[in-house]
């Protein structure tokens, strides 16, 4: 039996996104066999990010200066606007490098049965964004779920009075997926984007 503290941590770790109990239990003891080098720079870690961690006023993603480094980059294309629920949704495109634009994080997405609304979410900013003029095209790269799908529709429609191209991802087959393995809802959507080979 661990003492208290050190299950203490376990709880805690375990309370992470990935983390499981088990998961937790090793990193615990990772951190312990090791705790002369990797405490101290998990410690130093830990409070740099909760004394600087701030939310950028722009864009909402989160970052240790304001505005974030993707907003005050100069090379960032101003006229592309690309629109996510989260901020673990901006990380994951901007970390392709395949979308040279800024973003816009919602915080969410709606949903009725959650009681979350579009004065629940970032919308507003967004919409002020776009007014502000400079923007040609509107990414909505919101998550492939009913509620995804429906906050896309919403902030289309509310896009419609600026004269911005509004473009959503695709959806459909996986790269090297297999028919047979994917759900019908995904080969719904791949069937429906179809179009002429070249």
């Amino acid at each position: 039996m661990a003492s208290q503290e050190i299950e203490a941590l376990a709880s805690a770790l375990a309370r992470l996104p990935g983390l499981g109990p088990r998961s937790a239990r090793r990193a615990v003891l990772y951190l312990v066999k090791n705790r002369e080098q990797a405490l101290p720079a998990l410690l130093d870690a830990l409070g740099v990010v909760r004394e600087k961690l701030l939310e950028c006023d722009t864009c909402g993603n989160v970052d240790t200066r304001n505005p974030c480094g993707i907003c005050a980059d100069p090379r960032r294309d101003l006229k592309a606007l690309c629109v996510v629920e989260d901020v673990a949704d901006l990380w994951a495109l901007d970390r392709s490098r395949l979308f040279s634009g800024r973003y816009h994080v919602l915080g969410g997405k709606l949903s009725a049965l959650d009681g979350i609304g579009p004065e629940d979410l970032n919308i507003a900013g967004l919409l002020s964004r776009v007014e502000e003029g400079g923007v040609d095209e509107v990414v909505l790269a919101m998550n492939a779920t009913l509620e995804g799908q429906t906050t896309a529709h919403y902030i289309a429609e509310r896009l419609e009075a600026f004269p911005v191209r509004i473009t959503a991802l695709a959806h459909g087959l996986p790269v090297g997926g297999e028919l047979d393995y994917l759900d019908e809802g995904t080969l719904a959507q791949a069937l429906r984007a179809r179009r002429p080979v070249d």
